[in-house]
């Protein structure tokens, strides 16, 4: 529960006229090392890597990283902090750097009575949920990028996001005057929003037995549903995000339960993304939200982690509805990856900017002569008609490539065969991409963030289950490998960043979770034992390091980083599952397959004491990860073990299905693990469906091991 330690911020001085948005760079054009001599400016930001702070590396701000030293300067000058948080990709992150911190006015007054310092939020997502929280306790909105004002212990007193700079300089203004006349009054309200940061997040274990049953989910589903748009997918209203994880749970809600309504809001809103404009349709990949209800006009960053996991949601989504367009969104995307967002190494690049020479999405938009010039007469119109595209523009007097109607639709209404349509389609987009090509390109985030690249793994797992592409599995195991070799150390630790050859910041939670969960599916996959291991050392580390035995719940920063202001717990799923969901159906599946006891009491509890906020909250959508928990605490998974030489081959063919409910193991041999014990069959290969250990007769065939999980 939120605490009402808030209202006092109804203080006349916190009273601002604020403007929140919630708003937020290829690999020919990344952005690299600053060259201090080409300057007029340089501040503390010239030496770090961050492809965000360097964008600011030449501001006339005399900014700092986040550290020791900003805050020490700010306690010895006797001066208020400002601490500016964003990311590469965030298009008012850019805009109000051109406004504000660039210019030598606002620099020379924030120089003067501030010490100021520049945040990449998804370097430090630590910094960044501590000064959100006090944005939204303050205003009850958030958004990047977002400014806060802190004593110069780096308590908070004042948050938002973007302000013009007229705004910006009227805020600094008041703060100086208050810093100047009623300091009292700003150290009262710091001390108070701290302490509404702290009580945040805080959970009292729960005691005692709580039966996860059908009924509960069904009572949940209800409400669940109440959020679907059921006219254009996604959350009812805009702006609109992918959710992944609501459709991965509606889709094993769905098929367990016979729920077409579930099943119809995944199908809705996969044929909707993919159709609309915040999917690249000529280059593939998917933009980060729509600003509208209809899914066409993008805020134009790419990120990888919505990719990642969009690909995986695809993936599931093409096993169960065998569409077409699914398949080709994910071939698309995992092209435009490897294109864009992949490194040599095989690590992969957090973002594409939305802005390219200044302007919003300039890279992906047409006008209607555009296309004239470069396409004949009938192939422009068969081109104009299939995606949209007007002589006034669909958006801005330009157009956003969409598709209003099907194949059939647009066949029908130029008088074409489905095949001939697709045939000159196919052939207008080769030239309109080559043309794209030329275009000055977005600039890349080319840091690599370990929680990202297990997001990205895990979808390229899931497209090779999907479609039986080796080459998937090939990067999924290449990226794996490239983790370990640079981003984790021999003892389990792992790093949270690496760019240009080095590792750094010591990594958070989502880093452990999200790893876990890739190399425990890499198991699953390629049925070999040593990911399962290393997944295993990552648990290990991580509840030494992360777990609060008074709590049943992991902590967001490891016990050896430095203190902030308090410590945080993730618990709400968003657009990426809050990593203690995370955590807890990461001990669940190493919990099943090795037969941990303890892990699965774990998993047990930390849904126990989120129990109630599901059951009672208004917005279940938040809690799908913990959801599918509890589906499988209450529907119990297969354990399907296959056994013998053609073990992978036997997997492989299981796993084009589509298995809501199953967690797979096996190998040539029985291996080591505890549910695999006798059950080799010397010569044969068999399929063992077995359920909380108890196994039904095991089988050679695949249709027939499917059939018992049905």
């Amino acid at each position: 529960m939120r605490p009402t330690i808030y209202k006092i911020l109804s203080m006349s001085f916190l009273v601002l006229s604020v403007i929140l948005t919630t708003s937020c760079t290829n690999k020919n054009n990344s952005i690299g090392k600053s060259d201090k001599t080409k300057h007029k400016y340089n501040n503390a930001l010239v030496n770090e890597s961050s492809p965000y702070l360097l964008q600011h590396a030449h501001n006339p701000v005399n900014w700092y990283p986040w550290g020791d030293e900003a805050i020490q300067k700010a306690k010895d000058e006797d001066k208020l902090l400002i601490i500016s948080v964003g990311y590469a990709a965030c298009h008012w992150c850019h805009v109000m750097e051109h406004e504000s911190f660039e210019n030598e006015e606002v620099a020379a007054k924030m120089n003067e009575h501030f010490v100021s310092i520049k945040v990449d939020r998804e370097e430090r997502p630590d910094v960044d949920d501590i000064y959100m929280t006090a944005c939204n306790l303050i205003s009850g909105r958030g958004g990047w990028p977002l400014n806060a004002i802190a004593l110069a212990d780096g308590q908070p007193f004042f948050a938002g996001t973007y302000f013009p700079q007229d705004q910006w300089m009227d805020i600094l203004d008041q703060i100086i005057k208050m810093k100047e006349n009623e300091m009292p009054k700003l150290i009262e309200s710091a001390e108070k929003i701290t302490q509404g940061i702290q009580e945040v997040d805080v959970i009292e274990k729960v005691d005692g037995d709580i039966a996860f049953s059908k009924e509960t989910l069904l009572d949940i589903n209800t409400k669940f549903m109440e959020r679907i748009d059921f006219r254009n997918g996604g959350r009812v209203g805009s702006p609109k995000f992918p959710m992944p994880n609501n459709y991965e749970y509606l889709l094993k809600y769905g098929t367990k339960y016979n729920d077409k309504k579930a099943l119809q809001a995944v199908e809705l809103t996969l044929d909707k993304m993919a159709f609309g404009g915040i999917y690249d349709q000529l280059g593939g990949g998917f933009a980060r939200y729509s600003v509208d209800d209809i899914w066409l006009v993008p805020h134009f960053e790419k990120m990888l982690y919505d990719n990642g996991q969009l690909i995986s949601i695809y993936a599931q989504g093409y096993k169960y509805f065998q569409k077409p367009i699914y398949k080709e969104v994910i071939n698309k995307s995992l092209a435009f990856v490897e294109r864009e967002l992949m490194s040599e190494e095989y690590g992969f690049y957090s973002s594409l900017d939305a802005d390219s020479e200044g302007e919003e999405g300039k890279f992906y938009v047409w006008t209607a002569s555009e296309i004239d010039s470069l396409l004949d007469e009938e192939a422009a119109k068969h081109f104009k008609t299939f995606y949209d595209v007007r002589e006034s523009g669909n958006w801005e007097h330009t157009n956003i490539l969409n598709r209003p109607y099907t194949d059939k639709e647009v066949a029908d209404q130029l008088s074409l065969s489905i095949a001939d349509l697709k045939s000159s389609i196919a052939a207008s987009e080769k030239i309109l991409f080559a043309e794209r090509s030329t275009r000055v390109r977005p600039p890349t985030d080319d840091k690599i963030l370990t929680s990202w690249n297990g997001l990205m793994m895990s979808g390229y797992l899931a497209a090779y289950d999907a479609l039986g592409d080796k080459h998937y599995l090939d990067i999924a195991l290449k990226n794996a490998s490239f983790i370990k070799k640079n981003l984790m150390e021999s003892d389990g630790r792992l790093n949270r960043n690496y760019k240009d050859g080095t590792a750094s910041i010591n990594a958070f939670l989502d880093d452990y979770a999200l790893t876990i969960k890739a190399f425990s599916e890499l198991y699953e996959t390629t049925l070999d034992e040593s990911w399962l291991k290393t997944a295993e050392q990552l648990m290990s580390y991580a509840l030494e390091h992360f777990y609060e035995e008074s709590t049943g719940i992991f902590n967001y920063t490891s016990k050896l980083d430095p203190a902030l202001i308090a410590r945080k717990v993730e618990y709400m799923d968003n657009v990426i599952p809050a990593s203690n969901s995370i955590m807890a159906r990461n001990l669940f599946k190493l919990g099943t397959l090795n037969y941990k006891l303890d892990y699965l009491d774990k998993s047990k509890q930390m849904l126990k004491n989120y129990h109630e906020q599901m059951v009672s909250t208004k917005s279940p959508d938040f809690f799908s990860n913990w959801l599918q928990l509890m589906f499988d605490l209450t529907e119990a998974p297969y354990e399907v073990a296959i056994v013998g030489p053609d073990a992978v081959k036997k997997r492989n063919e299981l796993a084009r299905n589509y298995l809501s409910n199953a967690i797979l193991l096996g190998g040539e041999t029985e291996g080591s693990l505890p549910l695999l014990a006798n059950k080799l069959q010397e010569g044969d290969t068999y399929i063992y469906v077995c359920k909380n250990k108890v196994c039904k007769l095991p089988t050679d065939d695949v249709e027939k091991a499917l059939s018992l999980m049905n």
